[in-house]
């Protein structure tokens, strides 16, 4: 909850005055519950993990706190390697590089996400601040911020090895509930992404486009 509720960060900001800052807050689609495909922005939001609550109360505050946001409920982020490089295993790089070895590779078949391109990810980021900055009216906007396909971990993977050719042999379909991660996850919780594209004109490419785009920045490095 502290790292997530970004309480000191709002009390700072306020201290310039309520409207003279927009704050945009990437929250996640774990908010929703995970019981139907395609939440929309104003569905309850029924998180099944501490993360889920965490991001939840986030929203909360900042709605309660602030008079100018843009709450971003964001998917799986997934791209090229960035320029000073995160730390952390990246979705598709890491896929690739277990798909590339030709062993078998177990993938949830029934865990379901709409991974959005980073690019479009800033895309959305560059359009609220644009028009803000023209307008300098006061934005209170919530987003399902998502890519326009619903994917299981399993297509995902069969994606990176449509792409770079690896036989899909090597990967096998499993159901999440065969392991014990620990922590509730919750099995469908893509998006609409309607709500976007009106108000923005935006439209994430599409997951394979992603897919081919990332390994394709991934060989030219």
């Amino acid at each position: 909850m502290a790292t997530n509720v970004p309480s000191s960060l709002v009390s700072w900001l306020l201290s310039f005055g309520n409207d003279s800052t927009l704050l945009i807050h990437l929250s996640t689609d774990q908010v929703y519950e995970g019981v139907k495909s395609f939440y929309k922005e104003e569905d309850e939001t029924l998180p099944v993990n501490m993360y889920g609550k965490s991001k939840v109360a986030a929203e909360k505050f900042i709605i309660e706190q602030c008079s100018n946001y843009a709450i971003l409920r964001s998917s799986i982020i997934y791209g090229p390697q960035t320029l000073s490089p995160v730390a952390k295993s990246l979705p598709i790089q890491w896929m690739d590089s277990v798909l590339s070895q030709g062993q078998q590779v177990q993938f949830f078949n029934d865990e379901f996400r709409c991974p959005v391109y980073v690019k479009d990810m800033v895309d959305v980021v560059l359009s609220l601040t644009k028009s803000w900055l023209a307008d300098g009216k006061a934005i209170q906007v919530l987003l399902n911020v998502g890519g326009p396909d619903r994917v299981s971990r399993l297509q995902m993977a069969e994606s990176v090895a449509d792409v770079r050719g690896y036989s899909h042999s090597i990967i096998k379909s499993v159901s999440a509930s065969s392991v014990d991660r620990g922590v509730v996850s919750p099995p469908d919780i893509s998006m609409d992404i309607t709500k976007l594209t009106q108000m923005l004109g935006i439209k994430p490419i599409s997951f394979q486009d992603g897919v081919r785009a990332t390994l394709a920045a991934e060989a030219s490095t």
